[in-house]
């Protein structure tokens, strides 16, 4: 495992764990980062990440994405 900040871009990855306080944990599974789904990585910019998610793109933080294990 390791966190989502290191993956490849354009590498379609699974989520394998969700870290993180249980608010966070909240806000990511809402966003769609769920145990077992599928992530694309499509760009890092300045540190942050815009992944695709379930036919959607999202920004999130180099901080948010380093809890998100792959």
């Amino acid at each position: 495992m390791m966190p989502l900040i290191l993956a490849s871009v354009g590498e379609e990855i699974i989520v394998r764990k969700v870290g993180g306080s249980p608010e966070v944990k909240k806000h990511l599974e809402n966003l769609g980062f769920v145990v077992g789904g599928t992530v694309t990585v499509l760009q890092t910019l300045g540190g942050n990440v815009i992944v695709k998610v379930k036919e959607a793109r999202i920004a999130i933080s180099r901080e948010m994405a380093q809890k998100i294990m792959v």
